[in-house]
């Protein structure tokens, strides 16, 4: 068709396709002979195995569209291409089949229409030369719909089944470790996890991390956990916690036990402020208890008829609903029918859409509020609290999912410090691209709800809560990661796992992780980066070690040499709204009209 839009007045140009298998004998002589003057005779079985691989990259494939009525627009719509150049080939069935090329550099070529059939026998032919993989653009519509509906559905509830068998289609043979290249992997996750979309370009500032001697590994040693008599010591008279950056190293080396935890918690997650007073903190959770139940009347007194004209609080409501039902229901708190546990979970999740209906409600938050209700065994500190923690967590539930780029983006600069090796694997098994963001995405989950389902309920509780002191480093949970690939990446490599292994090896770690092992490697990673001289710039700023701050009067310094103010909550509670939006867009819909794609690998 000589024009992209498909309208009865425009023309039709005839043509034919030709597919070209050319071997170039004089170059293929002339290569080995220069070789053998360059190389010597000796090194003849070396010259041959190159010689033999510059002959299986020579077959072409010419593409010549053009008839006899239309002379000016033979030489306009002709084009031929090398086969080695052919990304993608994507057919439509629209009455009759339709393809088009994509090269790897991203160039889509026209449209050829068989209107009188032939796509079969061309497609044939060229699956002579190239391997090509199809994959049923209707089983990836099915996935879109789904992401589309809640993106975090499936990432949660069967995230591996999925890209497996989406990613069996996309999988190089067993033996053959060859990259597949970063735009492939960018268009299939494109497809998987819709709005998360790779950046095939160079980051801004992109800082290249080579080979760099770390120097050992220090020892580091935990200790257990504190207890009532030990945090009572660090009140005063009139309740005000005094030295907090050393109560926070002691809280990060060994945690807390749980009868202190209702407590502490409120003041790890800046609820009460360290420095408040007895009085002054019951007169913070008195107005914050009424402040709590405006907002829970707000839902409470809509009406059906009001409800039904609501659709996104209709929506909010039946996802809060159905996660409810299965969150944590085999912990005591949680199990049973009728259960007082699940009802606050749901009151306190649907008030929060009241607090911020921007973002409303979004699968994995109910993860998120679970622990902290446990503990609080308060709907209103609960809630309070799990504010503060969404404060933080906020951006990993956005439409445009830019808190978990970020995070991915951060991991990946990390491992390419701490296991180059593992990357270059990894890069083989087509999982991250060694120069771009390298989106590690079966730690997607692992960021999302902060191990919340990759850990024994009560070690998670250990894991929040010394991630909660912000100590050693800023980002401590992108070590935590580090450590467990960390721990796992000889048997990875050992055993030469494909795509598909890496991804069941790493689901199949849930629930087998020791925490205390865990932590002990993240912290010694952490002194193991801070040793180093020739820190990249990069990873100082993930981990907040190039802060220059002049300290003052107001300011302590904990043992880790982070500034703490016992003035201030650990962190700001107001979102920085400027920086994404959290606004419940449309997602980008991807128009492909029930045809079929296949990618050349």
């Amino acid at each position: 068709h000589s024009s992209p839009d498909e309208s009865e007045d425009q023309d039709l140009i005839s043509g034919f396709l030709r597919i070209v298998d050319k071997v170039w004998f004089l170059s293929f002589f002339f290569f080995f002979f220069l070789l053998i003057i360059i190389f010597g005779f000796n090194e003849l079985v070396g010259i041959m195995c190159l010689v033999l691989f510059f002959q299986n990259h020579i077959i072409y494939c010419h593409i010549v569209t053009g008839g006899s009525n239309h002379a000016n627009d033979r030489n306009k719509w002709a084009f031929s291409f090398n086969v080695c150049d052919l990304r993608s080939i994507t057919v439509k069935c629209e009455g009759w089949s339709c393809i088009t090329f994509r090269l790897k550099d991203g160039t889509a070529l026209p449209a050829i229409h068989f209107h009188q059939g032939g796509s079969t026998a061309f497609l044939d032919s060229l699956r002579k030369l190239v391997q090509i993989n199809d994959i049923l653009h209707s089983i990836i519509s099915l996935s879109n719909q789904k992401f589309k509906k809640d993106p975090y559905t499936t990432t949660l509830g069967g995230f591996s089944k999925v890209t497996n068998y989406l990613f069996d289609a996309f999988r190089v043979p067993e033996l053959e470790y060859h990259q597949r290249p970063a735009e492939e992997v960018a268009d299939l996750l494109g497809e998987i996890i819709p709005g998360l979309e790779i950046n095939q370009q160079e980051e801004p500032g992109f800082e290249v991390i080579t080979r760099l001697d770390l120097g050992p590994r220090p020892e580091v040693q935990r200790r257990g956990p504190v207890a009532m008599e030990e945090w009572a010591k660090y009140q005063d008279s009139e309740g005000r916690i005094t030295n907090v950056p050393h109560l926070k190293d002691v809280i990060f080396k060994g945690g807390l036990c749980h009868a202190v935890r209702r407590e502490a918690w409120k003041f790890l997650l800046g609820y009460f402020p360290w420095n408040s007073t007895h009085e002054e903190r019951k007169l913070l959770q008195k107005r914050k208890t009424d402040e709590y139940f405006r907002m829970k009347l707000q839902w409470k007194s809509v009406s059906e008829e009001q409800e039904k004209r609501n659709s996104r609080l209709r929506d909010y409501r039946s996802l809060i609903e159905k996660d409810v039902n299965r969150t944590d229901r085999n912990n005591k708190f949680y199990e049973g029918l009728d259960n007082p546990g699940l009802i606050l979970l749901h009151d306190i999740l649907m008030t929060y859409c009241m607090f911020d209906f921007d973002l409303g409600y979004v699968q994995g938050m109910s993860d998120l509020l679970s622990p902290i209700l446990f503990v609080m065994e308060n709907e209103v500190d609960a809630f309070w609290c799990f504010v503060s923690f969404m404060d933080e967590m906020h951006e990993n539930f956005e439409e445009q999912m830019q808190g978990m780029k970020t995070q991915l983006v951060q991991l990946s600069t990390l491992l390419r410090l701490l296991a180059l090796p593992l990357c270059t694997f990894l890069c083989l098994c087509g999982f991250t691209e060694a120069q771009d963001s390298g989106y590690l995405y079966f730690c997607f989950r692992w960021l999302l709800i902060r191990f919340k389902r990759e850990l024994h309920f009560q070690d998670v509780l250990r894991l929040w809560e010394v991630m909660w002191t912000r100590l050693p480093c800023q980002n401590f949970h992108l070590l935590v990661c580090c450590a467990i690939l960390d721990s796992e990446k000889q048997k990875i490599m050992d055993r030469k796992y494909g795509f598909n292994e890496i991804l069941k090896h790493i689901n199949e770690l849930s629930m087998k992780l020791d925490i205390e092992e865990i932590l002990i490697k993240s912290e010694a990673i952490c002194m193991q980066i801070k040793n180093c001289k020739d820190l990249p710039h990069s990873v100082s700023e993930i981990l907040g070690l190039n802060t220059v701050t002049e300290p003052s009067a107001a300011l302590e310094t904990s043992e880790y040499g982070i500034l703490e103010s016992p003035q201030t909550s650990p962190r700001s509670t107001h979102r920085q709204d400027h920086v994404i939006s959290n606004g419940h867009s449309h997602l980008k819909e991807s128009t492909h009209n029930g045809c079929k794609v296949a990618f050349i690998s």
